[in-house]
C-alpha cells in the first residue's frame, strides 16, 4: 500500500478504494479484517488512517479477538484509541454476541450439532478472564430455553453450588442441558475435578429426570467435549 492510503483519510481516497463504498457495492465479505475493523472505527490518528490504524491494532495485539478483549486500560495506551472507540469496539462485540444469541432463541435453531454447541459457547464466553460455570438449557428438541453463566471462579476454579444449580434448571423448566466452564488461561484439557463436577451433575440430573448432553470445556487455545470423547 502506498504512503498516500497510509496517512491520507480514506475520504480522499478513490472511491473504489474506500471501506464503506466496497461494502455496499461488493459485500463486508470482500474487506479485509483491518477494513471492517476501520469502518467501526470510522476515523484515524493525526499520522494514519483508519485503516492503518487497524492494521496497526491486529498487528500489535496479534488479532480481532483478542482487540476486543482488551481492557480499556489496555487499548487506550495504543495511539489514537481513545473511551469513544474502546466504546464502538465493545458495542460491536456484544451486538454480535446478541445477535447469535437471538438467532438460535427466536428461530428456535436446534443444538443439534457439537460444532454449533462449541461455536455458540466460545462466543458467549471469550474473553472471560476468570474461570467461568455455564448452563445451557433446552427444550426436548434441543432448542435453546436459557443459556446463563451460574458460577464465577478465581484463575483455576470455579465454586459450584449444587443447591443453586438444581433451582436454575428447574426454573427454566429445561428438558435438556449442555453445561459448560472456561480454562482462561490453559488448555482444554478436563482435571480430576471436572470429571468429579460432570459426575456430580450426571446424578443430579438423574434425580430431575433431565438429559446431561454434554460438558464443554472452552479456552483460549481450544475445546474440549465429554461426548465426544464418550465421558459422558
Amino acid at each position: 500500500m502506498s504512503n498516500y492510503h497510509t496517512t491520507s483519510p480514506i475520504h480522499s481516497w478513490p472511491e473504489q478504494e474506500r471501506p464503506r463504498e466496497r461494502l455496499l457495492k461488493q459485500g463486508p465479505q470482500s474487506l479485509s479484517d483491518a477494513e471492517l475493523l476501520a469502518i467501526f472505527l470510522r476515523s484515524g490518528s493525526q499520522q494514519h488512517s483508519a485503516v492503518s490504524l487497524a492494521r496497526q491494532l491486529i498487528q500489535h495485539f496479534g488479532g480481532l479477538n483478542p482487540i476486543f478483549d482488551c481492557t480499556l486500560e489496555q487499548l487506550t495506551t495504543f495511539h489514537g484509541i481513545g473511551h469513544t472507540k474502546y466504546a464502538q469496539l465493545m458495542a460491536v462485540k456484544e451486538l454480535g454476541r446478541r445477535y447469535i444469541e437471538q438467532d438460535y432463541t427466536l428461530a428456535k435453531k436446534p443444538f443439534n450439532e457439537s460444532k454449533k454447541v462449541i461455536d455458540f459457547l466460545r462466543y458467549q464466553l471469550q474473553g472471560e478472564k476468570r474461570e467461568v460455570f455455564a448452563v445451557l438449557c433446552l427444550d426436548a428438541e434441543l432448542c435453546q430455553l436459557n443459556f446463563s453463566t451460574l458460577f464465577y471462579g478465581s484463575l483455576n476454579q470455579c465454586q459450584f453450588s449444587s443447591n443453586q444449580f438444581t433451582r436454575h434448571v428447574i426454573a427454566q423448566h429445561a428438558s435438556q442441558i449442555i453445561i459448560c466452564h472456561t480454562h482462561p488461561f490453559g488448555h482444554a484439557v478436563p482435571s480430576e475435578a471436572d470429571h468429579h463436577l460432570t459426575a456430580q451433575i450426571q446424578q443430579i440430573c438423574n434425580l430431575l429426570e433431565i438429559k446431561l448432553i454434554d460438558h464443554c470445556i472452552i479456552s483460549p487455545t481450544g475445546s474440549f467435549s465429554f461426548a465426544e470423547n464418550e465421558l459422558i
